[in-house]
C-alpha cells in the first residue's frame, strides 16, 4: 500500500466526499480511490474508443464494409446452400 496526501483548494469538495462517505458508511480513503479508479477506467475506455474509431476508419478506407451488409451477404449465402440442399 502506497501513502499520498491530497491537499483541496475547494472546500465544498472536500466537505461534499466526506458527506458521500458518511453516506455510504466507507472511509473517505475509499471513496476517493474508488473515484481514481472509475477516473482511470473512463479514461482507458476513452483511449480505446479512440482507437477502435482509427481503425474503423481505416477498415472502411480500405473498402471494409458495415457489419449489417457482411450479416446480409452471410444470410444470402446460407438461404442458397439451403435452397441447393433442398433442390439437389
Amino acid at each position: 500500500m502506497k501513502k499520498v496526501t491530497v491537499v483541496f483548494d475547494d472546500d465544498q469538495l472536500y466537505t461534499a466526499l466526506k458527506v458521500e462517505a458518511a453516506r455510504l458508511d466507507r472511509s473517505l480513503k475509499d471513496v476517493i480511490s474508488e473515484a481514481l479508479d472509475l477516473w482511470l477506467e473512463a479514461r482507458e475506455e476513452g483511449e480505446d474508443l479512440a482507437d477502435f474509431r482509427e481503425r474503423m476508419a481505416e477498415y472502411r478506407k480500405k473498402g471494409g464494409m458495415p457489419w449489417e451488409e457482411v450479416r446480409a451477404r452471410i444470410q444470402a449465402i446460407l438461404a442458397q446452400r439451403e435452397e441447393k440442399a433442398r433442390a439437389g
